[in-house]
């Protein structure tokens, strides 16, 4: 994910003044709170030199080296808003990259580096099937994602997606539960428009 917005912070003065602490000492479960002194969320990773903070909206990566130690607190030069709305920038870029790779005929990479298929169809209820010579599966749109070289993948193993492939019989038609009911409420209005045409005509 692009932290270059969030490396920013690591230039202002306030932050400067303060001393930083090693990675390590930022412990799962610390509370982080921004340059308002209000409450920005708490710690629920810390490795590789990144914290993970839970704002309550979003997990935020930060470089630990932007966290310091200010009056017996963890604090970072920002506001839970500006964290919140750089997540939100950064989230609806990697929607909007997913949903440009994320069309019929796309192959799909697992999150391991295979292969599991291509794409089917998509319904608009954002469901998607993944064909493949083992089957289908059906996903949410929410479980894929572009990688920077805009490859769409799936965020599971291809072990994941091997153990929930379901056999297609020959032959057989292939829909999300949305395009079956749409299907099926097609049908039902051409079998009434016919009743209603046959009453007509008798009734003449």
């Amino acid at each position: 994910m692009n932290l270059s917005k969030l490396a920013m912070l690591a230039a202002a003065p306030a932050m400067i003044a303060m001393a930083p602490f090693a990675a390590s000492a930022q412990d799962v479960g610390t509370t982080v709170y921004g340059n308002d002194d209000a409450a920005i969320g708490t710690v629920t990773a810390n490795a590789e030199g990144i914290v993970t903070v839970d704002t309550g909206k979003h997990k935020a990566p930060l470089p630990a080296n932007l966290l310091a130690e200010r009056e017996g607190q963890w604090t970072v030069n920002a506001t839970k808003a500006q964290i919140d709305g750089m997540m939100d920038q950064q989230v609806a870029k990697a929607n909007a990259a997913r949903d440009a790779a994320l069309v019929k005929g796309a192959t799909v990479m697992s999150a391991d580096g295979m292969p599991v298929g291509t794409i089917y169809t998509i319904d608009t209820e954002n469901m998607v099937i993944i064909k493949s010579d083992a089957g289908i599966v059906t996903l949410e749109r929410k479980s894929f994602a572009a990688d920077p070289n805009g490859t769409l993948m799936v965020l599971y193993s291809a072990a994941d997606i091997a153990a929930n492939t379901t056999e297609v019989p020959e032959g057989a038609e292939i829909l999300t539960p949305a395009q079956a009911r749409a299907k099926e409420a097609g049908t039902e209005a051409e079998t009434a428009s016919a009743s209603d045409e046959e009453a007509s005509s008798a009734s003449m």
